[in-house]
């Protein structure tokens, strides 16, 4: 039986990021990751999206400045986020955290930065095993991490086993792995497998590679924009995301199983009164260019997709898990990092840099022999992080369209009022709905702040 240090499931951002620092710190680390090549990229794999975006204080929290990144990784960088409602809106220039970016944010080339992140793991020592997949882990706890035999084996679907001292789940928000794992620690009546069900703590993301009108490329080319309470759903929303060579990304976050009895679609813009269903991703984008840009433009002639991109023919869709962070088994030598443990927030759709601190995190502590610290550790990290989006996700949790008109316009007003581009930190300068709306987000701050976690450390049985 193969013998390693650490074991890692997933070769995405947390799991390379596990690699690298297990390897740099002298372990001998191991990932293993199902996906497989693709004819469109150098790399072997994971099969990433092709694009994603980091807002400047992200750049601290990921720990990796974007002048290491090859040739290729950053596709635009960006000056401002335009929020818009159905009928307000507000354009933020600054995210009012300190940062040693000095920059918005750049949007960048996902796929690319997995190959960047693998390369660097490889460098530092790390191997990788792609194209197989993990089955299940046998932990046997009466193992510590001195003696000769491994505490885990997992079983590969190719029939191999790979012994190992420690194991970091980084398989992401489908958690095929890691529900598995963590059901072992857990009592039947609250396992993770219902808990952190895909239909119960998982979004759905759809997006569409669309080469826009140099007009239309001319005012978004430094800017991620975002419609509010234009469809329904908790944290629903549409964007555009520029890249580069006049392409912007063109998508959605939407919940998963939504029921269209559940809302009137009168409210909605891209809702339509003889939908019998909720529309899928791809009606949903052509309804949102054509509520835009339709009187000007004919969208499918002007608006093409880029078959090139993306995974599928200019297409993609893939999970987000829910806001809500988990905590890991640790006493068993188990490490849940990235996706996986829920820090891909459903609210803003992201959650790349978060993934590579907490990968960081638990690869450094694999290696050094000792994950007690990792929940502790991981808080430290992106808790504040972390509480921000559990927050937020929880405030419009209840929104309709006259919600977010509402809080959208007060969010302008507090802009108007604060010269600096961010958001007010007097808000009786802007009016009573703005102080409102601040004064409420510190109110259940310190709400959510007692209790984000989804999984507490102290649920898991040994």
């Amino acid at each position: 039986m193969e013998r390693v240090d650490v074991a890692i499931v997933g070769g995405g951002p947390a799991g390379s990021s596990a690699a690298h620092a297990a390897a740099t710190d002298g372990a001998d680390a191991l990932v293993i990751e199902k996906g497989v090549p693709r004819a469109d990229r150098d790399g072997l794999g994971p099969d990433s999206t092709d694009a994603a975006g980091i807002l400047d204080y992200w750049v601290d929290i990921m720990g990796i400045h974007p002048d290491e990144f090859d040739d290729g990784v950053i596709q635009r960088e960006l000056n401002r986020a335009e929020f818009r409602g159905p009928e307000s809106g507000a354009t933020l220039t600054s995210t009012g955290i300190d940062s040693s970016y000095d920059k918005f944010g750049y949007t960048f080339q996902r796929a690319r930065f997995d190959d960047w992140l693998r390369e660097r793991a490889e460098e530092a020592g790390a191997e990788y095993r792609v194209g197989t997949s993990v089955r299940g882990v046998d932990t046997d706890l009466s193992v510590t991490p001195d003696e000769d035999d491994p505490r885990h084996v997992l079983e590969l679907a190719d029939g191999g086993e790979v012994g190992a001292d420690f194991v970091v789940l980084a398989d992401g928000p489908q958690r095929t792995v890691t529900n598995r794992v963590l059901d072992e620690y857990l009592p039947a009546d609250a396992s993770a497998s219902e808990r952190l069900a895909s239909r119960t703590a998982n979004h759905i993301a759809y997006q569409e590679y669309r080469r826009v009108p140099e007009a239309v490329f001319e005012e978004v080319k430094d800017a991620i924009v975002f419609w509010w309470g234009v469809m329904p759903g908790e944290t629903a929303y549409p964007w555009i995301f520029p890249n580069a060579d006049r392409v912007c990304r063109v998508g959605l976050t939407m919940p998963i199983g939504l029921d269209i009895g559940e809302v009137d679609a009168s409210e909605y813009a891209l809702l339509e009164a003889d939908d019998e269903s909720i529309p899928q991703g791809g009606e949903y984008v052509k309804r949102l260019l054509e509520w835009q840009y339709g009187d000007e433009y004919d969208i499918e002639e002007d608006f093409p997709l880029v078959e090139g991109a993306g995974k599928r023919k200019g297409t993609e869709t893939y999970p987000i898990s829910s806001t809500r962070p988990i905590d890991s088994p640790v006493n068993a030598g188990v490490a849940v990092a990235g996706g996986a443990m829920g820090t891909t927030s459903a609210f803003h759709e992201g959650g790349d840099h978060v993934a590579v601190r907490t990968g960081a995190i638990a690869g450094e502590l694999a290696a050094e022999g000792d994950l007690a610290s990792y929940n502790r550790r991981w808080k430290e990290a992106i808790g504040d992080e972390a509480v921000r989006n559990v927050t937020m996700a929880d405030m419009v949790a209840d929104y309709g369209p006259d919600d977010w008109d509402r809080v959208i316009g007060a969010a302008d007003a507090m802009l108007a009022a604060d010269a600096s581009g961010g958001l007010l930190s007097q808000p009786y300068r802007s009016g009573w709905e703005s102080a409102k709306l601040l004064l409420g987000y510190k109110w259940n701050k310190r709400r959510v702040k007692k209790d984000y976690v989804g999984i507490d450390e102290s649920e898991y049985v040994y």
